[in-house]
């Protein structure tokens, strides 16, 4: 009986969370309310009070579902990098691009975090919390960089830190602009031409036979 109500409370908190990416898209987060979200996934207010203490926990439950997955991919590549610390990160980089592109949940979230937040009065909460996934992101860049820089993989002479901060631009930015305009670029092969093209500048050399997801899986 308890794993079935653990079960239920489950999936009741990610109904709420479908609700809550659905609505926010539609309205954007400020003029989304949390009767809206209650109301669109056919619950009240009080089911979400039992779920999320507010708004803003509600926006960050919803982008740690989106995001982390893919964070702890990169965590997984940077912690466990065999002999090529970059040949790892850039593959699962490649990934990350993947399932911006192909899987819609990861796509809604990251066009609310990006396009859909105003950055108003309690919404400073939500900005806290996309600062805090681009910290993450730009310290395990700069892991594998550094690691990459004392093996001698690459051998460009600044500091990791400026290093990551370039690469998470460049895969920023791409992420950015394809979500502007998807049929403007493939995000996934000239993503990957474009991460290469970088490494490439930083005095890595890609090894034989490396996979990468298909641009059109």
């Amino acid at each position: 009986m308890a794993r079935r109500t653990k079960e239920q409370a489950l999936a009741t908190r990610n109904l709420l969370l479908d609700a809550a990416e659905e609505v926010f898209h539609r309205q954007g987060v400020a003029r989304s309310s949390l009767d809206d979200i209650a109301r669109t996934a056919g619950m009240t207010r009080g089911a979400v009070y039992w779920h999320f203490a507010d708004k803003a926990d509600l926006f960050a439950a919803m982008m740690d579902r989106a995001i982390l997955p893919m964070e702890q991919a990169l965590r997984q590549a940077t912690d466990e990098p065999g002999p090529d610390a970059i040949a790892a990160m850039r593959q699962t980089l490649i990934e990350v691009l993947h399932s911006v592109a192909h899987e819609p949940r990861i796509r809604r979230a990251l066009e609310i975090a990006i396009f859909r937040v105003e950055v108003t009065g309690d919404m400073a909460a939500m900005q806290a919390r996309r600062i805090a996934v681009r910290a993450a992101f730009l310290e395990l860049y700069e892991r594998s960089l550094a690691r990459a820089q004392a093996s001698g993989q690459i051998r460009a002479p600044q500091a990791a830190r400026v290093l990551a901060l370039g690469l998470f631009a460049l895969v920023d930015g791409l992420t950015q602009n394809w979500l502007l305009q998807p049929d403007g670029f493939d995000l996934v092969r000239d993503g990957a031409a474009a991460v290469d093209h970088y490494l490439a500048g930083l005095g890595w050399q890609a090894g034989a036979g490396r996979q990468q997801p298909a641009a059109n899986d």
